[in-house]
């Protein structure tokens, strides 16, 4: 399989689960971990938050040696507090920090984050630098093509990430105002990485392991990020390290469901009310039912979830009704599983 590292850290395999606000908490990343992701990466942390010791966002960096090794993304506009909070991030045990300049959520742009830092390239060399320089661990950025599709706000910035010494950068190659709409534009990763002699990670659109393996051949990134994609399907890592080793894996139906209903009851455990975690895991268990027959039956009971026995007893029934009769004729007829 292809290898991959960043600076001294060497990864299993040349995948990264994206950080996406809202999904990856520790559940979460120990199960994309499991599947076969070489790096997981936080929920996005304020340096603000940090700064002002905040519960909830200390909460966003607890984590386990299982998901070794882990990078936790950060988001702010001033340097000296994004070099601060990256000091109290490197004491967490974190092997790796990745900023963040590629989130287009109006109440981030307004503080002058995320992708508001693509607007000002100056500011964003300066939060490297004082980033850079405040840590001994490896750090990375993610970044958008920019404001506009020519992909140049993309290229000037991964020059002056790598200028300051920065070890890393992800590359999504859609513009902030597009947010996720429309396609991704590929280029812009062959661009980047024809430009820099560090590693360069490319994201945006990879929905199963071929668009993994032609987003390798045709931007000659150093490895592939996914998003969205995975949110339902962890077991997409797997298949796309099986398919870069020559191998097509089709993931289990049974497999698939111990697989969600483990995701349900460590996040149970996770989060301290149960009823508020039903809240929680009541849109995302049907992430993971998608496109199956009966699934819009499932997500209407979930909605009403707030025990753990209700959540286990929807997921095992539905699993039973998938395994048998008609509708197991026509999971196995749609080919998504074995």
């Amino acid at each position: 399989m292809k290898r991959f590292s960043i600076a001294d850290i060497e990864m299993d395999s040349p995948t990264v689960m994206a950080p996406l606000a809202g999904v990856t908490n520790l559940p979460f990343r120990l199960m994309a971990k499991e599947m076969g992701a070489g790096l997981v990466v936080s929920e996005m942390v304020s340096a603000n938050g940090l700064k002002y010791d905040s519960d909830k966002t200390c909460r966003l960096m607890e984590s386990r040696p299982e998901e070794k090794p882990l990078s936790i993304q950060l988001f702010g506009s001033d340097p000296a507090t994004m070099a601060e909070a990256a000091r109290q991030v490197e004491a967490t045990g974190a092997e790796m920090i990745d900023i963040n300049c590629g989130c287009s959520v109006k109440k981030v742009l307004k503080t002058g984050s995320g992708s508001a830092l693509m607007g000002d390239p100056t500011l964003a060399r300066e939060i490297f630098r004082a980033v850079k320089g405040a840590i001994s661990i490896p750090l990375t950025v993610k970044m958008r093509s920019g404001w506009d599709a020519s992909g140049d706000d993309a290229l000037l910035l991964a020059r002056y990430a790598e200028e300051v010494g920065v070890d890393a950068v992800a590359v999504h190659p859609r513009t902030a105002k597009q947010a996720f709409r429309g396609h991704s534009d590929w280029s812009v990763i062959k661009r980047v990485k024809d430009a820099l002699s560090i590693p360069v990670i490319g994201n945006g659109d990879i929905l199963t392991p071929e668009d993994a393996l032609r987003m390798f051949e045709t931007t000659d990134c150093d490895a592939v990020m996914i998003g969205r994609a995975a949110i339902g399907d962890p077991a997409l890592f797997k298949r796309i390290n099986a398919l870069l080793s020559g191998e097509i894996v089709k993931p289990s139906l049974v497999d698939h469901f111990a697989m969600m209903e483990r995701y349900f009851t460590d996040s149970l455990d996770y989060f301290t009310d149960e009823f508020i975690a039903c809240k929680t895991m009541r849109s995302r268990l049907g992430w993971f039912v998608k496109g199956l027959p009966g699934c819009s039956e499932f997500r209407q009971r979930a909605v009403t979830l707030s025990t753990r026995e209700e959540g286990l007893f929807l997921i095992r029934s539905y699993k039973e009704k998938l395994c048998h009769g008609e509708m197991h004729d026509k999971v196995m007829a749609s080919g998504l599983f074995e």
